[in-house]
């Protein structure tokens, strides 16, 4: 059983099996909850191989679960990073594509204005509309939109090979029940025999409204960094995964200069701004700092594919643990840990309130880890 008295969400990225796709996920979801599925645009961006166009920036299908009382229960979403598994010649699926811009705003106003359950060969006649033009049709069924003076606005085209097959499953946020609400997501995704990626990762999003004072966000700063190298290790971090990576210097020289822990949270917030922080990090504060529509979270980012509920909850545990340390009235500095060792992971355990059965459990995978490591000693000798 979890103890987990924190608001929290989840995303894991997952691989459907050959032939089927993210929308046999949802459907499987919704008929439990006897809801229904709803088609939308999710927003995400890619690196372009164009010269002078350094992103392009998709509207891909995803599906979002609703119950039988409107409630949503899960997303199922495409994930761009996720990509060694997919045969890339495999011919498009009918009815399955993205509309693609190099501009956001552009993009944005296409989620508004595009319904996303019209097939292909329509979808783009709203946006042609708004800028007096008709959808010109191009190689391989695509469907383009100019403006007067011919610069592209979007071009609507079918998905490339099995792009249908990525699913990141993603969980409203959870305030009870967390264990019951995602291990019913995952038992239906294993009996559908959908696998973990490559590349893939889970994320867990922290509420982070208690966390939103310069004094907590420097603690668990410090704490995070001090302790970064060693905790993946412990959570096994797939070395495969994509846009991970540490803080940059200024941060913790910013969160420990003079007078940053007596600044108001607004305060603080405008100075963090300043740094420019990215989401493409092993823990992401950006939401929080941004004030990001629906997100107010500090999200994880470590975690390898988990397709039972148990440790990912586990893991929650512990990262609620480390920020309840982060939130006490102590100052706690920096003092970076470089390389796993057993000390090193019990003196990090040694600063949490534990319960004796979260303890069991660390102390469980702390000689696992040490068992591994001497295996790997006495491989080399």
């Amino acid at each position: 059983m979890s103890s987990i008295d924190w608001r929290i969400g989840v995303e894991i990225e997952l691989l459907a099996p050959s032939g089927k796709s993210r929308f046999d996920l949802a459907n499987a979801i919704s008929s439990h909850y006897q809801g229904r599925v709803q088609r939308y645009f999710h927003p995400q961006s890619e690196p372009s191989l164009v010269p002078g166009t350094p992103i392009f920036h998709n509207l891909t299908l995803g599906f979002e679960v609703l119950d039988a009382r409107q409630h949503r229960v899960a997303q199922c979403v495409d994930d761009l990073t996720l990509q060694a598994d997919l045969n890339r010649h495999a011919p498009p699926k009918a009815g399955w594509y993205r509309v693609v811009s190099d501009d956001e705003r552009l993009l944005r106003l296409i989620k508004q204005q595009a319904d996303a359950t019209l097939p292909l060969e329509q979808v783009m006649n709203p946006i042609a509309k708004l800028f007096g033009m008709t959808p010109e049709l191009g190689a391989g069924g695509m469907i383009r939109v100019n403006d007067e003076s011919g610069a592209s606005i979007a071009i609507a085209a079918p998905l490339p090979g099995e792009r249908e097959r990525p699913c990141e499953l993603i969980t409203p946020p959870m305030e009870n029940d967390h264990k019951q609400k995602l291990e019913l997501l995952l038992n239906l995704a294993r009996q559908l025999q959908f696998t973990a990626p490559v590349e893939g990762a889970t994320h867990i999003h922290f509420d982070a409204t208690a966390l939103q004072s310069a004094h907590a966000m420097a603690n668990l700063i410090n704490l995070y960094s001090t302790y970064s190298e060693i905790l993946k290790v412990v959570m096994n971090t797939n070395p495969h995964c994509r846009r991970l990576g540490t803080w940059p210097e200024s941060l913790l020289e910013l969160v420990n200069s003079p007078g940053f822990r007596n600044l108001s949270w607004e305060e603080a917030r405008e100075q963090l701004k300043t740094l420019k922080l990215t989401k493409y990090c092993d823990l992401n504060i950006g939401n929080c700092i941004y004030a990001i529509v629906d997100k107010n979270t500090i999200e994880l980012r470590i975690l390898p594919v988990w397709l039972d509920s148990e440790p990912i909850l586990a893991v929650a545990e512990l990262f609620i643990a480390l920020f309840k340390v982060a939130l006490a009235p102590a100052v706690i500095g920096f003092s970076p840990v470089q390389k796993y060792s057993a000390e090193a992971f019990g003196d990090f355990l040694q600063i949490l309130s534990l319960s004796e059965r979260q303890s069991a459990r660390w102390k469980k995978t702390l000689n696992a880890l040490n068992n591994r490591t001497l295996d790997q000693n006495h491989a080399t000798l």
